[in-house]
């Protein structure tokens, strides 16, 4: 005999149907925060439904935390960008979108009937290859052989040692303060604010 658990307004999805609601809910996030990207990204108004205050901004971690979600892979989301947002202090709606696109890929595969964990370790693979790619890209301008700069990427950690040639170790290190100040409030004075960073 078998007793019912859920309530009486609960709904109760399997298989197939419980997979494909998740990446629906996923999709749909990414795709609200994909058009807020970049230096043309499009504003959003937010309003809210309790006070009705509202808010229009272009930040993909404001916009993230003011939904209200249902979907558990969406939630995934939005938790995937508080941690960017708590680590590195930029990135949340990049992560977000990049997330919301390798599910959508992921979508396909399984609709061609691929099981789950054959993509998962095709993502793994492709993991690898692209951090193995950025090895052989990068180019070391340093100028000795005691100082290491580590550039953190996902889990692996790339050093660049100091070598010879001291000016371009500074346009290097200028040109990463750059970067890293591009997406900011301090965008307009990077070049000042980098020069700071790497003097200091």
């Amino acid at each position: 005999m078998s007793s019912n658990i859920f309530g009486a307004e609960a709904t109760e999805e399997r298989n197939e149907s419980a997979r494909l609601s998740s990446f629906v809910g996923a999709l749909a996030l990414g795709d609200l925060v994909k058009s807020t990207l970049g230096p043309k990204g499009m504003n959003k108004i937010l309003q809210s439904a309790g006070t009705g205050d509202v808010n229009v901004t272009n930040d993909g971690a404001t916009i993230l935390k003011s939904i209200q979600l249902d979907n558990a892979a969406a939630k995934i989301l939005v938790n995937i960008s508080k941690v960017q947002d708590d680590e590195v202090g930029d990135g949340t709606t990049s992560v977000c979108v990049l997330a919301s696109e390798l599910l959508r890929e992921a979508e396909k595969l399984v609709m061609s009937r691929i099981h789950p964990q054959t993509i998962v370790e095709g993502y793994r693979i492709a993991s690898a290859a692209a951090l193995q790619a950025l090895e052989k890209a990068t180019t070391d301008n340093g100028y000795g052989s005691t100082f290491a700069i580590q550039i953190y990427l996902a889990n692996h950690s790339f050093a660049v040692s100091e070598s010879s040639d001291s000016e371009k170790f500074r346009k290097d290190l200028i040109n990463i303060a750059r970067t890293t100040l591009s997406s900011k409030v301090l965008s307009q004075d990077k070049d000042y604010f980098a020069n700071l960073a790497v003097d200091a």
